[in-house]
This record gives structure tokens, sequence and C-alpha cells, in this order.
């Protein structure tokens, strides 16, 4: 009896302080998006105005966000250079990119009929990031200005129109 007592006791602690279970994500609620995504964004020395019915985001068990909006560049230094917001607040990383927890933004330009590239900056100086390329999406579906789903086996999207990138969380 002492055995397993003793058995049960190293099993929980190792569950306790050494195996981390993994985050559930779930779509974010539109509550939970107005908690993060602001009516203006800072850009570089900008505030541009944000389209929140295009907003999208997940969330996670712990309260942590990932979420993007669609911005209104029109008459700013911005048109053209950015067409989205982007924030993280976990550490994730899409393509070869690390993101950090922060504010972000990113634009696009059509590659040619199967992909588009994104180009990612920080939000606050415009320093650039790098780009990735998204692909064209192959099933059916809207065509959204930004949806991202909740990640599944380790891995999510983010579909910008109908194009597709995959995003993973670091930690």
């Amino acid at each position: 009896m002492k055995n397993i007592l003793v058995a049960l006791l190293i099993l929980s602690c190792g569950t306790a302080f050494g195996a981390r279970k993994a985050a559930r994500w779930r779509q974010a609620n539109e509550k939970e998006l107005k908690s993060v995504i602001p009516a203006r964004v800072a850009v570089e020395k900008e505030r541009i105005e944000t389209e929140f019915r295009s907003a999208s985001g997940v969330i996670n068990d712990q309260g942590k966000l990932i979420a993007g909006v669609l911005i209104i560049t029109a008459g700013y230094a911005a048109e053209g250079k950015y067409s989205h917001y982007f924030l993280t607040q976990v550490p994730i990383k899409i393509g070869e990119i690390s993101f950090s927890p922060g504010e972000y933004v990113f634009g696009h330009k059509r590659v040619d009929n199967d992909s588009i590239e994104v180009k990612f900056y920080e939000a606050a100086n415009g320093n650039p990031l790098g780009a990735v390329r998204a692909h064209k999406d192959m099933k059916p579906s809207g065509v959204p200005s930004v949806a991202i789903t909740p990640l599944t086996g380790g891995v999510g999207t983010i579909q910008i129109g109908r194009f597709l990138l995959e995003y993973s969380t670091t930690t």
C-alpha cells in the first residue's frame, strides 16, 4: 500500500511540476475582441481606424489572444503598404518569422494566381520583420478580410481573402 501511495505522489508531482498542459484554443467572441482591438491603432506616427466588423481572433484557456483586423488606410501614409493590424499575446511563428507578444501590421501583394506575399512590420515604428507566402485556399469558402482559426494539433491558420498562412505557438 505504501508503494502505491509513493507512486501516486510521484505521478502527481510530475504532472504538476514537469509536464505543462498545452493551451486549448477557441474562436474569440466579440466582447473578447473588443477588449484588445482599438478603434484606432498606432501605426508609425499615425492613428489609423480599424474596421471592427472584419475582426477575427482566437483565445486560449489562459485568456491570451491572437487577433487581426482590417485597417482603413485611405488618405494615410500607410496606404498601399499596410492593410491589416495584427496582435498576439503569446509568442508565435508564421513561416520563418517569430513574433513576440505585441502589435504588428501587415500588407500583401499578389505574386501569381495561387499566392500572395505578406509582409509584416512592427506597428509602432514600421520596422520590417519579413515576408511569407500565403497560398490559395482550395476549399470553397467565404472570402474574409481576415479569419484566424484556433490551433489544432499545434497549428492554426490566418486567412486573408482567399489565401492561407499557417501559424504555430512557440511556447
